[in-house]
């Protein structure tokens, strides 16, 4: 037995190849035990090594090896050599995707040759060729496979290559094998469901409580519709968690099920990790779910300090000049009418409330002026009065624009939590959806600030961990300075049934799980991978 590869598939122009080359072996052979001649097998080595194949002989009783990638990867097979190079492929599992086998034979010979395969597992992604020798010195190919390792084996006629090395395939074949054999002929196919709510399994089809087990009862649908594209059959189990690997290593839930073989397909998306990655195989993303903290934006007072928010920087100190200023002149304006009374220059003409030359009394009066509480006493001169007048009307401005953009920011939202660093460092309390997934994520994390999210706010030492059901999460959350952790989609339907109108506009999202959305899974390495995935 030898081995051959090159950097293309194995298409019907390469079994033509193939199959001219081994039309001038077996042309060499005796009919009746169709065996490799030595001198036919070197002229058949040097043909292909011509093509630029990678050729490599190998024995049956040692370890494979090869230095190219898998799916380019041929074995070349005579029949007389069958059991131990067929047991030896078997126990290397190298009849499953992507390697391909041409097996030679003489039609004419008593070889029974599919015996050889009955206890074989050559599934539906396995690429066997069958060369015979036929009459008129033409070969007739065929490919063979099962559904199940204990089922009969299926043949395909592919076609046959002439005497004048023609390849006539039938009309009928479908050169991509997993389109051609989509049909699983009514097998049954071993799904696991997720179910986390009981009374769910009487509603998988109905559209009740559709916030309910909402993934599970979308995908089980989709997965019914797969089935029928196959020509399948179903068998569900049921398992309360999508799975998570304990202390010893060993998965539980749906993923264990795959792992086990117990299940062929999982009947509910999950999310795509690290760990699991080595374990099963992941065919479609069928349905995006989103799980986020909602929270309604608290108030701008609840988080900061709004008396100093009406101004900016630059305009408080621009505000305090303008009083210092002011008031400053204000006291010199005083001081020189004072000091023109003493000297006689300036005469009273009616009498008034004095304002005395005291720094004391300036202040104060800047100080009433700014709390728009007017004065008993105003200068005598003209400087002193339009001073004073200025002084009022410029507060009386700054109090008015004050005053609006208080009652304002009195009424406004505060836009300041849109991280998790902020959530950590807000007064905002936090609670989370009571699912399997977030009994995982949530203590598992170890990004420092989801963690410190879970460890301060989740499940303070001490304290209960913090998880709702989802319709008590969302009253709460309704009641404001509440945080929950949440799928978006059956969270949203009950925001919808129990929030007002006005209720719903204040509502903000923060990200907190780092995974894609959730995909189909099936078992590692499965023989119906390619097939599920085209439908």
């Amino acid at each position: 037995m030898f081995i051959c590869s090159r950097g293309i598939s194995l298409s019907s122009r390469d079994i033509a190849d193939f199959s001219t080359d081994i039309n001038h072996v077996i042309n060499e052979r005796d009919l009746a035990r169709p065996r490799l001649h030595p001198l036919a097998t070197a002229t058949l080595l040097k043909q292909l090594e011509d093509q630029y194949y990678y050729i490599q002989i190998i024995k049956v009783d040692e370890k494979f090896h090869s230095p190219v990638s898998p799916n380019k990867i041929v074995f070349i097979v005579d029949l007389t050599c069958a059991p131990e190079a067929i047991s030896w492929g078997a126990s290397h599992n190298l009849f499953a995707n992507p390697f391909k086998w041409i097996l030679l034979y003489n039609e004419k010979s008593s070889l029974n040759i599919l015996e050889h395969f009955e206890n074989i597992s050559l599934l539906v992604d396995s690429d066997v060729t069958l060369a015979g020798l036929g009459v008129n010195d033409t070969i007739s190919l065929k490919k063979i496979f099962k559904h199940r390792s204990y089922m009969d084996i299926i043949e395909e006629n592919v076609g046959v290559l002439n005497s004048n090395e023609q390849l006539i395939l039938e009309p009928s074949f479908e050169v991509n094998r997993f389109r051609r054999r989509q049909d699983l002929k009514g097998i049954v196919l071993n799904s696991c469901i997720v179910i986390t709510n009981n009374n769910s399994l009487n509603h998988l089809t109905d559209k009740r409580d559709k916030h309910i087990d909402s993934i599970a009862k979308v995908n089980y649908v989709l997965v019914q519709h797969l089935a029928d594209f196959v020509n399948a059959r179903l068998e569900y189990t049921v398992e309360s968690t999508w799975g998570y690997k304990n202390n010893q290593s060993i998965w539980s839930g749906m993923i264990g099920e795959l792992t086990r073989n117990k299940a062929d397909i999982g009947g509910t998306a999950l999310f795509i990790t690290e760990d699991r990655v080595s374990t099963i195989d992941y065919i479609a993303m069928t349905t995006k779910t989103r799980s986020k903290f909602v929270f309604r934006e608290p108030k701008l007072s609840y988080v900061t300090n709004v008396f100093v928010l009406p101004f900016d920087r630059d305009v408080w100190l621009a505000s305090a000049a303008l009083v210092v200023i002011t008031g400053f002149v204000l006291f010199l304006v005083v001081k020189w009418e004072w000091y023109e009374r003493k000297n006689g220059n300036l005469k009273e003409d009616e009498p008034y409330m004095e304002l005395r030359e005291s720094i004391t009394d300036v202040a104060v009066l800047t100080f009433g002026a700014l709390c728009q509480q007017g004065t008993t006493a105003i200068p005598y001169s003209m400087p002193g009065r339009i001073t004073l007048i200025f002084l009022l009307i410029s507060l009386m401005f700054l109090y008015t624009s004050y005053s609006a953009n208080i009652v304002a920011l009195l009424q406004s939202s505060s836009k300041s939590i849109q991280t998790l660093e902020d959530l950590l460092k807000s007064r905002l309390e936090v609670g989370i959806d009571d699912t399997v997934f977030n009994h995982f994520y949530f203590p598992n994390a170890t990004e420092p600030i989801r963690k410190a999210i879970y460890e301060k706010k989740v499940a303070p030492p001490g304290q209960v961990p913090r998880y709702f059901p989802l319709l008590d999460g969302v009253k709460r959350m309704r009641q404001g300075l509440f945080a929950f952790h949440m799928e978006t989609g059956p969270g949203y339907k009950i925001v919808g049934e129990i929030f007002e109108e006005g209720e719903k506009c204040g509502l903000q999202e923060i990200q907190f799980l780092q995974v894609p959305d959730p995909w189909l899974a099936i078992q590692k390495n499965s023989s119906f991978k390619e097939s599920l995935k085209i439908g």
